[in-house]
């Protein structure tokens, strides 16, 4: 029986682990990979202590830190139900069986939103891609579009054009979100060609990507390409949460000034919640806060000896 169990390895499953750590609690962390979106971003300039770094720079100085505590890391793993107990919870996942714990910290981030249109499926892996920090460099020299209007969207353009020929930026509002720094070094950039109120139908190819198909002002056209990236945004991933758990309209975790769910002995922080902006600071901040909740209601329920 672990005292807390934190599904999610982001920043603030990361930031909870050392919290928790520092509090003398046996926890263990348990997700599909370390780092999630975090490593997705060419350039934080935004974190404290940092003027410029990559996310994936930033990540491994975090698991660095948690590395320095007795905290089990368990990655590759996908949690597939989360279950009360008389004496706790149960975590199950795809890999293990039933993880008990006395109290829960949820951090289990997002997951990218699907574009839905023919051969995203067929060709993902293939040509379609989520994650241009990720797959940018298997597209050096070649010609690219990226799927979406706003920040991510962006980055994701302005990664790609210190690497491929060309850039087609597809948006189907009549203007580029994101913030304004972004969107003028998008407007700036050579490589990058930008294609408002534009809405891609399909993606076509036979082994790997070769075109998409666009529809702009009911007229279809196509761009010859290698590699789409989807940047639409993101979905919570909540999908093992049992129903008594409140969720807003967005899926979102709702969760209180104490990152205190509606559920007892469960807690949450970062991405996955109703935390308004989803930004690494915050979320790992976020996490610090649902740890030291965790603790205080793990000693109000007898749990532990109050250790302050």
């Amino acid at each position: 029986m672990h005292d807390v169990v934190i599904i999610g390895a982001g920043p603030a499953g990361l930031s909870a682990g050392v919290y928790c750590a520092r509090k003398m609690l046996n926890t263990l962390v348990v997700s599909a990979n370390v780092g999630g979106q975090a490593t997705w971003s060419w350039e934080v300039e935004n974190y404290l202590g940092y003027q410029l770094i990559t996310g994936v720079e930033l990540v491994e100085r975090f698991r660095e830190h948690l590395d320095n505590f007795s905290v089990e890391l368990r990655e590759g793993r996908k949690v597939t139900s989360l279950v009360q107990r008389a004496d706790g919870f149960a975590i199950a996942t795809d890999k293990d069986g039933a993880l008990e714990a006395r109290a829960v910290i949820v951090a289990s981030g997002k997951v990218p939103r699907l574009l839905g249109v023919p051969g995203e499926d067929t060709y993902r892996g293939r040509g379609v891609a989520y994650c241009s920090t990720c797959d940018g460099p298997l597209f050096r020299g070649k010609k690219v579009a990226v799927i979406g209007g706003g920040n991510a969207a962006l980055d994701a353009a302005l990664q790609l054009n210190q690497i491929a020929e060309k850039i087609y930026l597809i948006v189907i509002e009549e203007c580029l979100g994101g913030d304004e720094i972004r969107r003028n070094q998008v407007l700036a950039a050579d490589k990058i060609e930008v294609h408002t109120s534009t809405r891609v139908t399909a993606i076509r190819g036979e082994r790997f990507v070769q075109a998409i198909d666009i529809e702009r002002e009911e007229k279809p056209g196509s761009f010859e390409v290698s590699g789409v990236f989807i940047e639409i945004g993101s979905v919570p991933s909540t999908d093992f949460l049992p129903p008594d758990i409140e969720l807003n309209e967005l899926g979102e975790i709702v969760i209180d000034s104490n990152n205190r769910t509606s559920f007892p002995g469960v807690f949450a922080a970062g991405d996955a919640t109703n935390v308004i902006e989803k930004q690494i600071i915050i979320a790992a901040g976020e996490g610090a806060k649902a740890a030291l909740s965790a603790y205080a209601w793990l000693v109000d329920n007898g749990c532990l000896a109050a250790s302050y």
